[in-house]
């Protein structure tokens, strides 16, 4: 294995379709191994973008947009980073010659909630809630009349809980239709799933290359509206039951093929272990691994591309707890409480360069014992506050460049019509 110095000739480089925190990251550690990193995202300054050698900002959606990067860059390898990005392109990336990470097919499964499930639940055999595919309001009252309440409903391409709802009831499912709309990605087509009553639910981070499988302790984890709010590393469960997990992710992984590291979600009821969603890529809960192990999920992502060794020790326990804005900006300004940082704790500001209510912007990280450690993350994470538009213009007026200010400004005026 030979590796390179970044912006020469025969620098190995990454090409990052999607660039935020999680990319960000990855950035780093490619970084460190001089590997010469490109950012791609739909908008600029996106985290990523302000660590990489170079960044782009297109429509991932547009194939023609996402293969002339690739075709300029003629990167060594492809890293998917979302979900939203055209499949087309990869496969024509493929088809030319490009290494697309972990392939095009797997990207091609794994953003597609239908083609997962089926992959998983008819071919693999794997145990999976019930489940139907809907197109219209009048299909979607049918399938969850068939499979019962409450029932869990998610437009087939989305990510980060975009467009997710859980229906109590017959009358839930006209707002949970209209929710769907909100899918970073495809909601022509939803699938909708038995409610599975589990008594928890964890993600296997599992890292793979053609010679080597290896598996980072579970993760368990917390979620609202479908999207990720606390994790914490070891899970506590039985040998047996962390057994059949890695089981199962070493299925689908070895199913789906290729390098890098997969986010397996599982869930666990009693004895049981059912099969849920898997990433290709680094996974948003797979976030405390910064702080719980000598080779983050990240690094390890960086070692599988490039078929390096996977061993990593897990150093002490953790937990982390995902910071989401309450308010607009333009120009982030974040109050924080010196206790962040402690002995045991840290804050990661991802750096993303406009706010709006829920939009993920930090990550608190504690380590030490995971009940422990999820308790004070829990308690640390109040200690932020996200100014909005007015108190960060007043906080610092003369600091703000023209764009920032033409940006607030107007973002006023726009407040004060609708209110």
């Amino acid at each position: 294995m030979q590796l390179t110095t970044p912006l020469k000739h025969n620098s190995i480089k990454f090409l990052l379709l999607g660039s935020g925190e999680l990319g960000k990251e990855v950035a780093i550690e490619a970084q460190r191994l001089g590997i010469e990193v490109v950012a791609v995202d739909r908008y600029p300054n996106a985290p990523a973008h302000q660590v990489a050698h170079r960044s782009y900002v297109i429509d991932m959606k547009d194939k023609a947009q996402v293969l002339e990067v690739i075709l300029r860059e003629k990167p060594t390898y492809i890293l998917p980073e979302i979900e939203a990005i055209n499949i087309d392109a990869l496969f024509a990336a493929e088809n030319l010659g490009f290494k697309v990470i972990p392939n095009a097919e797997a990207v091609n499964k794994t953003m597609n909630r239908k083609n997962i499930r089926k992959f998983a639940a008819e071919k693999l055999g794997l145990k999976t809630s019930a489940y139907r595919f809907v197109k219209s309001l009048e299909e979607l009252e049918a399938a969850a009349k068939e499979l019962g309440f409450p029932c869990v409903i998610k437009p087939v391409m989305s990510s980060s809980g975009h467009g997710q709802s859980i229906a109590k009831s017959e009358a839930d499912l006209a707002k949970s239709w209209e929710i769907a709309k909100e899918a970073r990605g495809d909601a022509s087509e939803l699938i909708v799933e038995e409610f599975i009553h589990f008594d928890y639910e964890i993600t296997l981070l599992t890292a793979r290359t053609e010679t080597e499988t290896v598996f980072c302790e579970p993760i368990g984890h917390i979620q609202q509206d479908g999207d990720y709010i606390f994790s914490w590393q070891p899970m506590e469960m039985s040998k047996e039951v962390k057994q059949k997990a890695q089981e199962i992710a070493k299925t689908i992984t070895d199913g789906l093929g290729g390098r890098g590291i997969f986010g397996v979600e599982l869930f666990i009821k009693g004895n049981e272990v059912y099969f849920s969603e898997v990433s290709p890529r680094p996974h948003d809960t797979g976030l405390v691994t910064l702080i719980t192990q000598t080779q983050s999920e990240f690094a390890l992502h960086v070692r599988a591309v490039l078929g390096l060794p996977l061993g990593f020790k897990q150093l002490i326990g953790g937990a982390s707890a995902a910071y989401k804005a309450k308010s607009e900006s333009f120009n982030p300004v974040f109050e924080i409480d010196p206790t962040l940082f402690g002995k045991d704790s840290f804050l990661r500001l991802f750096g993303k360069p406009e706010s709006h209510p829920g939009r993920r912007m930090a990550v608190i990280l504690v380590g030490g014992e995971p009940k422990v450690a999820l308790e004070k993350a829990k308690e640390l994470v109040q200690k932020i506050r996200d100014l909005d538009y007015n108190e960060a213009i007043e906080s610092s007026p003369e600091k703000l460049n023209e764009q920032e200010q033409q940006q607030c400004g107007f973002f006023a005026k726009l407040k004060r019509f609708f209110t």
